[in-house]
């Protein structure tokens, strides 16, 4: 068991569980919750940034994460689960990489990936939602 912040725990390896790679299998805390809508390359404009750039749309998404969160009086450390929808699976490595630049690597928080047909304008090509959890006042 590993923490980013003291009022959270992640367990990569729960037993009879295989580890995640990229991911921590589960993430628990205490504290106050905070859900962060899904997020897309858009700036402060609603220009989209990086059209047909998966990894410039994820910069643009974490971002905007950033001030979400910010805004709730948190930060990534204070990240328990992320669910990235893409468009196309191989935008993956990108995306995490994107990840790991606001976050840092190690370790990261529980997270869903899954592809979708589209999401809703055919130029946006990442989705982020976030889960946080903030030491309560």
């Amino acid at each position: 068991m590993t923490s980013r912040a003291p009022h959270l725990t992640h367990i990569a390896e729960p037993p009879g569980v295989a580890p995640g790679t990229g991911y921590t299998q589960v993430v628990t805390g205490t504290g106050r919750l905070v859900a962060v809508s899904g997020q897309v390359a858009f700036d402060e404009r609603r220009q989209l940034v990086g059209a047909g750039d998966p990894k410039a749309q994820a910069r643009q998404v974490f971002e905007n994460l950033s001030r979400c969160l910010a805004a709730a009086g948190a930060g990534f450390a204070d990240v328990i689960k992320l669910t990235y929808f893409v468009t196309d699976i191989a935008f993956l490595p990108a995306v995490r990489e994107a990840r790991d630049e606001y976050l840092g690597s190690t370790p990261p928080p529980a997270s869903s990936a899954m592809q979708v047909a589209a999401l809703f304008l055919p130029e946006v090509l990442v989705e982020i939602e976030a889960l946080a959890v903030v030491p309560a006042p």
